[in-house]
């Protein structure tokens, strides 16, 4: 089988390099295991490898960091991931503001902005403030609300899969969800490294579906990123 999905033609009205995402409804991110974090704990730039139903790849996802800020800054780091087709084309950017992050205190809350291809805004991921619940607002590239993102009790579950739903703005329809997917025990203990699955209408804003890419990013940081 073909590990690699084929690219669309251009679509008239659609950002260069997300045809493809107009033809699928669900994807695959999956955090690449590093051996050196695994074995000593020293934190290296995440990567990602975004897959289709199939298992096809169709991006690869790396961040871009200094030492310094991964080390001493951890899961509340700023960054930029650059989003990459498999041809080499960065299609997406991603870029996430060092804020400080609490549970209980409505400052500095959490956002990112999300470009598609680079230097062509598209949309934000903000969060709102809860004491308890993680809750987001997906806005469109003129900070427009138009989603928003529902998680469980201060990110935690005790069910083996985590999931965060993605509602619209009134809150009545549920139309998809990004989900944290167990990867196993020794993984689950010895690494930060997770899988994630995103479901949304096929007929979503192709723009949109870039954010909740974005959108997937930041949860893992500020839930499932362990500090060392």
């Amino acid at each position: 089988m073909n590990m690699y999905a084929v690219p669309s033609p251009g679509i008239p009205g659609c950002p260069p390099g997300l045809e493809y995402l107009t033809t699928v409804d669900q994807l695959l991110i999956k955090q690449k295991v590093e051996l050196v974090e695994a074995l000593v704990g020293f934190e290296s730039n995440n990567k990602y490898e975004v897959r289709n139903s199939m298992g096809q790849n169709v991006f690869y996802a790396v961040e871009e960091n200094d030492c310094l800020s991964r080390q001493c800054c951890g899961p509340l780091r700023s960054f930029n991931i650059h989003v990459l087709d498999n041809f080499g084309q960065e299609v997406i950017s991603v870029t996430r503001p060092l804020k400080c992050m609490s549970c209980f205190f409505p400052c500095c809350l959490q956002e990112l902005e999300v470009q598609a291809p680079p230097g062509n805004t598209v949309g934000y991921v903000i969060q709102q403030w809860h004491p308890f619940s993680p809750k987001f607002i997906v806005a469109n590239e003129h900070n427009e609300p138009v989603l928003k993102i529902h998680g469980p009790f201060c990110g935690w579950s005790c069910l083996p899969d985590v999931d965060f739903e993605i509602l619209t703005m009134d809150e009545v329809s549920k139309i998809g969800k990004i989900s944290k997917q167990w990867t196993g025990l020794l993984r689950e203990a010895f690494t930060d490294s997770d899988n994630f699955g995103i479901q949304f209408p096929m007929d979503l804003d192709v723009r949109m579906k870039a954010v909740m890419i974005g959108a997937c990013f930041l949860i893992d940081f500020m839930f499932f990123e362990t500090t060392n």
